[in-house]
């Protein structure tokens, strides 16, 4: 059997998908090289693909390792500068579309598909990867469906989104792409990554795994950042502060507060270089004539990147807030297998005494209406309720039972 090619090393758990695009890539390589279609060049590799999976499983990663295979003369070695700048995201050749606010326009994607009908500069792929297909308008999602109904001869379209659901993708888009299907990694997978690329300890890396609930990224932010462990530790006392009414909101404007700190704190140092890098490209401090009437006169270009820093910023609100529940809904979790003595391990071990009192006390009913007060607000949220007032009424549902 055929060993994937290096550039798949990075996806964690996922030999089956790793073996469908190992055969694409193969497959496009005889392409360039002019191999006809009765020598079997086509078998395996289409011109746009699905990758779908839960948060965490690898989506980009794995669409970002196929690129830069198809980009590869040897098929994804992992080490030329052609499977370097892919990864990095500065190929001349591979288009990202990685929405920094709540969804990608129609503007944006028309000039990216634009981009991507032209002919390789290399003489091998253009690649259109978009990171959160799911984030599309419907406008610019009709824009991409007809570049992809009618595709240009080297161009090849990676989208990625959580499921094949019409909420994520339009089932048009869903029909002209191979679906490649993620998985979440076990949590031994994800171990064996933590302690083999990161050096992270035994323990450690068996208990970020199974807190990281199959989310690689998340997994090795808790095993290495002391600030990540801290915030996961606030959000999981939180059961413990749900007191009263007057808790309750204590409880939902203290983990909105850390969640809006943790976004800042993200976004801080690309915001500033970003409008340090738009002033000196606009002549702010030029002390030539007309220098700072010109700086001036592009105020509308400052303002637009506010403003799409602003909603960069609401973006990793919610995705911070999102991180939280999670963690909170993996607590409820290990109560109710304990109530029920399922032969599972916690996902939080270090509350697993916790969760065992709760049991004790919550009948196995309270416990699964506590789990899905906690689903209910992420569902809110995602249809734009406000998270503030979604989060309180969740932190009532949850002191009540």
């Amino acid at each position: 059997m055929t060993s994937p090619p290096p550039v798949f090393d990075a996806l964690v758990g996922q030999e089956e998908p790793v073996a469908t695009l190992s055969r694409a890539a193969r497959a496009a390589a005889a392409i360039v090289r002019g191999e006809t279609a009765d020598d079997g060049a086509e078998q395996g590799m289409t011109h746009a693909w699905l990758f779908t999976g839960p948060p965490g499983s690898g989506r980009s990663v794995a669409a970002r390792a196929f690129a830069a295979a198809l980009q590869c003369p040897d098929g994804g070695c992992g080490v030329c500068a052609a499977c370097h700048t892919a990864l990095g995201g500065t190929h001349a050749d591979v288009r990202f579309v990685v929405p920094e606010g709540l969804s990608i326009a129609v503007g944006e994607m028309r000039a990216l598909v634009l981009r991507a009908a032209s002919s390789p500069t290399q003489g091998r792929w253009q690649v259109l990867l978009v990171e959160d297909a799911d984030r599309l308008t419907e406008a610019a999602g009709n824009a991409l469906l007809k570049a992809i109904e009618e595709p240009p001869p080297r161009t090849v379209f990676l989208l990625c989104t959580p499921s094949t659901h019409p909420d994520d993708i339009s089932v048009t888009i869903r029909s002209r792409c191979r679906v490649v299907p993620l998985r979440q990694p076990r949590p031994d997978a994800i171990a064996t990554v933590l302690r083999a690329r990161d050096g992270v300890d035994d323990g450690t890396a068996a208990w970020a795994a199974a807190a990281a609930q199959g989310h690689v990224g998340r997994a090795r932010r808790l095993a290495r950042d002391p600030q990540a462990r801290s915030r996961r530790d606030a959000v999981l006392a939180v059961p413990r502060r749900l007191t009263g009414v007057g808790a309750c909101f204590d409880a939902a404007n203290a983990l909105i507060e850390a969640a809006e700190a943790e976004a800042a704190a993200s976004v801080e140092e690309l915001d500033g270089r970003e409008r340090s890098e738009l002033e000196t490209a606009l002549g702010s401090g030029g002390t030539g004539r007309g220098a700072a009437g010109a700086f001036r006169g592009a105020q509308g270009q400052l303002k637009d990147l506010e403003r799409r820093q602003k909603s960069r910023l609401t973006r990793a609100q919610r995705d911070a807030l999102d991180r939280a529940l999670v963690d909170l809904a993996g607590f409820y979790r290990d109560v109710i297998a304990r109530s029920f003595g399922a032969p599972v391990e916690p996902v939080h071990a270090d509350t697993a005494d916790l969760a065992a009192a709760a049991a004790e006390k919550w009948a196995p009913e309270s416990g699964l209406r506590r789990l899905e007060a906690i689903l209910e607000c992420r569902t809110a949220i995602e249809a734009n309720v406000k998270p503030r007032i979604a989060v309180e009424a969740m932190m009532l549902a949850l002191w009540r039972g």
